[in-house]
């Protein structure tokens, strides 16, 4: 081998070895960015993220961060630009994000109640309102406009029961999140909201909503929704430790009980886009989907 070709090689294995640092370093510093929409007041979703985080950070080995957002669309824009890593995503607001990125973002996981989740609509016991029926002329409270479970879905099966929201009811509003919509009915602001089951029974069980004061008078079929996203410019490697880590949380242990606990579930299982095409028919039918 002559002198110069000799350089050549040695040459390329520097290169290569600096760049295998260079890579290893990255790895080292890298962060993933969390987010989740805020369909609950922000300091509840901090607290219901807090064990989950730390527990990623040890199966993962990176240090991961926890990302506001102000609103639903800011959570879809967030991962569909790669400013986060991990969305935690309503079904609508997953179809939302796959429609913005052209079928870029994959659902990892769900809850296994996300396999049929539903939604509630509450009213004053004395209202007099028992059956959707009951709404026209009254006064609702939806969640956030690009809600599934606190918009879209009860939106549709008002309409499928002869309601239409914006013609038949007195008045329409938006409160923003689900917590907030059980404290404009239980204030008498609004005759009736619909909501999030999940946090609906959190309530209850907390004892900050009494239940022979605000009831429920009509409960949705199930459906599936609430799903946790990444982007598919995600290393596959990644992507795959992440899903086992969520997959082998279970209530055999004080940390996957507490997890499990503050996530509201009973498991994760994995999911796939096909799941949510439902909800992608029901948005597109009452005209949300844009």
């Amino acid at each position: 081998m002559s002198n110069s070709m000799a350089y050549l090689c040695k040459a390329a294995r520097w290169l290569m070895l600096a760049l295998a640092m260079q890579c290893n370093l990255a790895g080292a510093q890298q962060v993933l960015r969390v987010t989740a929409i805020p369909d609950e007041s922000p300091t509840e979703l901090a607290r219901k993220f807090a064990p989950l985080g730390q527990y990623l950070e040890a199966k993962l080995g990176v240090k991961v961060e926890w990302t506001p957002v102000t609103d639903y669309a800011a959570a879809v824009e967030a991962l569909v630009n790669k400013k986060v890593d991990l969305a935690w995503f309503g079904g609508f607001t997953f179809v939302q994000a796959q429609q913005r990125a052209g079928g870029k973002i994959i659902p990892l996981v769900q809850r296994e109640e996300d396999a049929k989740f539903r939604s509630v609509f509450i009213t004053d016991a004395k209202s007099g309102i028992n059956r959707l029926e009951d709404l026209k002329g009254r006064t609702l409270s939806f969640g956030a406009p690009s809600s599934t479970s606190g918009h879209l879905m009860p939106r549709s099966y008002l309409l499928a029961a002869k309601v239409n929201p914006d013609v038949d009811l007195k008045r329409i509003s938006f409160s923003g999140a689900h917590d907030a919509t059980i404290a404009a009915v239980a204030s008498g602001k609004v005759d009736a909201g619909a909501l999030n089951i999940s946090v609906w029974e959190k309530f209850v069980a907390d004892k900050k909503v009494d239940p022979t004061q605000v009831r429920v008078f009509f409960t949705t079929p199930g459906y599936f929704d609430y799903n946790w996203s990444v982007h598919a410019d995600m290393p596959l490697a990644l992507r795959e430790k992440l899903s086992a880590a969520f997959l082998v949380l279970n209530e055999g242990n004080p940390q996957g009980k507490e997890i499990l606990a503050t996530q509201r579930a009973t498991r994760f299982i994995a999911t796939n886009p096909e799941n949510y095409n439902g909800i992608r028919a029901a948005a597109e039918n009452a005209g949300l989907l844009k």
